[in-house]
């Protein structure tokens, strides 16, 4: 089958691999009808991810149609269309049965290696390098799921694949970065949204289902602003403001009661001179992490309110600004996606018609050899690029 792979650094290419076989009782195989380049994928792309290996499969925004099954796994049959968390839960683990599925202790089968620098074990992962589980991903034809008697979700008829596709990940993960800002209609908070790629305008549309009154997005890419104001924000282009000085402006000097960082490990400083500076250099030379956004966001939060972290990064960062988070007594949320949590409420909603996730989609492609390319189009933001995707079978 044809996939995307991982080669070195800043290198994807489409290539021939073996076709995925089952290998436990409670797997399946899916025909891949429908797959997304995640933002994420371009952390792996650009080497701050450790452990990629070269001819790792790629992916992990991914529904498909059922092909297999294995003996084990009587939830579902060939013929079912699913969407597959990118978070392999057991659900039989104490960390799956609290809800808490991106922290299973059982699915990633490097754990122990990954608690060497963790701690601990956290889910397995597709197409997230060997520190995840080293699963394959699903920008492919097909792909295995494994546990798939737990994770994925039946897709219900009469809903396309675009409209769904993005429970596998961006929505959940936009919608659980709004729920940990404690949002609810009576509080009418202000939120900022640092960041509007896929999570970030997945996050203001779900603040404003959540019950926000007010939600300040920050970014400069004109597609990416121009999409966050047609989803009900407000913006503000860090390239020409000064972003603490705008929001407090803006607030009447308050603040926002919640600040969502959806930037994560590649942010890029604005603010000093200094800032665009290290921000060049860094991105150009070395794959350290950059904190920029998440300083930033814990600089604009007012005093006692929440910083939302769904923003991606892989280790050790530094330097961040713990005093202030300290002395402004915020509380900080984060985490890997709880995906199986909102699976279902989600897709209520879409089938409810309160949300249709496919407004972020900019580019489509039925060949998964454009793949290299449109990487590098949704890596540098060019030719309008906000979100694409895969159907690898037409």
């Amino acid at each position: 089958m044809k996939a995307l792979t991982w080669q070195s650094r800043g290198n994807i290419t489409c290539e021939t691999v073996s076709d995925p076989k089952i290998e436990d009782g409670r797997d399946a195989i899916i025909k891949v009808t429908a797959c997304a380049i995640c933002g994420s994928d371009l952390h792996l792309r650009n080497g701050l991810m450790p452990t990629m290996e070269c001819g790792d499969v790629l992916g992990h925004e991914t529904m498909g149609e059922v092909v297999d099954v294995g003996r084990d796994n009587s939830k579902l049959k060939i013929g079912d269309r699913i969407v597959v968390p990118f978070t392999i839960g057991c659900g039989d683990c104490r960390q799956c049965k609290w809800g808490n599925w991106s922290c299973c202790e059982r699915t990633n089968p490097n754990g122990r290696k990954q608690a060497e620098t963790f701690g601990y074990p956290l889910s397995g992962l597709f197409g997230f390098s060997h520190i995840t589980g080293g699963f394959a991903g699903g920008q492919a034809e097909y792909m295995r799921v494994p546990y798939a008697d737990v994770g994925p979700i039946i897709v219900p008829e009469g809903l396309d694949d675009e409209q769904v596709l993005f429970l596998s990940d961006i929505f959940p993960t936009g919608y659980q970065a709004a729920e940990y800002c404690d949002i609810t209609p009576e509080a009418e908070k202000t939120i900022a949204v640092f960041g509007c790629g896929p999570v970030g305008l997945m996050a203001i549309k779900s603040c404003f289902l959540l019950g926000a009154k007010r939600v300040i997005a920050i970014d400069t890419v004109p597609e990416r602003l121009a999409l966050a104001r047609s989803s009900g924000a407000e913006t503000i282009d860090f390239a020409n403001e000064n972003i603490q000085n705008t929001l407090v402006r803006m607030t009447h000097g308050l603040g926002p009661d919640a600040v969502i960082e959806a930037v994560g490990m590649e942010a890029h400083g604005a603010d000093t001179s200094v800032q665009k500076v290290s921000s060049a250099i860094l991105s150009t030379v070395t794959t350290m992490e950059r904190p920029f956004a998440l300083n930033q966001a814990i600089l604009a939060c007012r005093p006692a309110g929440i910083v939302s972290m769904p923003g991606v990064y892989a280790g050790p960062v530094s330097p961040v600004m713990v005093g202030i988070l300290m002395n402004k007594g915020l509380t900080l949320r984060t985490g890997q996606t709880n995906v199986q949590k909102y699976l279902r409420p989600l897709m209520d909603r879409i089938q409810k018609g309160e949300i249709d996730p496919s407004f972020i989609i900019s580019h489509r492609s039925t060949n998964l050899e454009d793949g290299p390319d449109l990487y590098k189009k949704f890596n540098d933001k060019t030719d309008n690029c906000t979100k694409v995707v895969f159907k690898p079978h037409g």
